[in-house]
């Protein structure tokens, strides 16, 4: 497995010497693309160029040992950093969803619970927000329905790194283990008699497509304009803004009501629209990523569910890797971090148990 390195070296001193030509970053997309797989090679090399000094020290360790009690001491701390440095090997060699490097457009969707489902919605939304402030990404709402009590029955949000960011550090690497049904158990706004519900909200992510990730041809698209929704009669527009977007050889709809201008609303729709012509393509094409993605939202019911939410325990659970926490409040003020590195943890050990049988 550590033989593949030795045939990295090449391509990171010859990527080296294209990311120094002024030329490469002419093409922003290009040099984005050029820096991701340099820190990624960076990181596996170093790692491996580590774990090789420390194989050298061990054996001049062992050579001493039997002069100096002090080496002998020494050959069992390099024992056990060898060990750790070929984990961190092994960690970074496992082949990655190639999609990892991208941006992430996350949709949360209300689901069964009605009115406290879409409040739920809003609660996800924050959390995710929060989560990416943390890490010093953007998010940016392409689209939102919002419901009476300024929950969302619907909402797509934009997250974008800045700068380079270090392999699987990426928003779509690690959010989109967050795909799936979330359940929460709470008592309403709307209850009365104090009594705890449960009710769902999906949420599905999706790497973002850049346009040349994805061919579209404009006769294969069905636009339709309408004018925009909103509760109570609240930012109703009156001019036909809202923008419809259907691929019709595929069936896939994006829609953005979001913008002033129908030009905006036509770019953002198709902005998603990318996203989830990308998705389908992978899915299709890569048996791997159609694992990947098992968990994503197919309905949304409250039993088929990743995650729940117990507000009266301040509780939280996530199904798929056992998690559990007492500190749900601080969870959905933006700490996710935990319940995130969970799920990788979980996928990484299931991929490298795949590459050992």
């Amino acid at each position: 497995m550590f033989e593949a390195v030795e045939g990295m070296l090449a391509e990171h001193r010859d990527l080296e010497e294209r990311l120094a030509a002024p030329e490469t970053h002419a093409d922003a997309r290009l040099a984005k693309q050029l820096n991701q797989r340099y820190a990624a090679l960076s990181s596996i090399i170093g790692a491996w160029r580590d774990w090789q000094r420390l194989g050298d020290d061990l054996e001049a360790a062992r050579e001493l040992a039997g002069e100096d009690a002090a080496f002998a001491e020494e050959a069992r701390s390099l024992e056990t950093r060898l060990h750790e440095g070929e984990e961190r090997l092994r960690r970074l060699l496992v082949p990655r969803d190639p999609a990892d490097e991208k941006d992430a457009i996350l949709e949360v969707k209300s689901g069964e619970g009605g009115e406290e489902s879409a409040l739920f919605a809003g609660d996800l939304l924050r959390m995710y927000t929060r989560y990416a402030e943390a890490r010093g990404w953007r998010t940016e709402v392409l689209d939102a329905t919002e419901s009476d009590l300024g929950g969302y029955k619907s909402v797509t949000v934009a997250v974008k790194t800045k700068g380079t960011p270090e392999p699987g550090e990426t928003p779509y690497a690690l959010l989109k283990f967050e795909a799936g049904v979330h359940r929460v158990q709470r008592v309403p706004v709307t209850e009365s008699q104090g009594r705890v519900h449960t009710s769902a909200a999906g949420v599905l992510v999706l790497p973002e497509a850049e346009q040349v990730d994805v061919e579209i041809n404009d006769n294969d698209l069905r636009i339709d304009v309408y004018r925009s929704s909103g509760p109570g009669g609240q930012s109703v527009n009156t001019t036909d803004s809202a923008v419809r977007i259907t691929h019709v050889p595929t069936g896939i709809v994006a829609s953005c009501q979001n913008e002033k201008s129908q030009l905006q609303n036509k770019e953002q729709a198709m902005r998603i629209l990318r996203a989830r012509l990308l998705a389908a393509a992978q899915e299709a094409a890569d048996a791997e990523a159609s694992d990947v993605r098992r968990s994503q939202v197919r309905t949304v019911d409250r039993s088929e569910r990743i995650r729940t939410y117990n507000f009266p325990e301040n509780r939280i659970s996530d199904h798929r890797t056992g998690y559990k926490a007492y500190n749900l409040d601080q969870v959905l003020d933006g700490d996710l971090g935990p319940v995130v590195a969970s799920s990788v943890e979980a996928d990484l050990a299931a991929r490298l148990e795949a590459l050992e049988q």
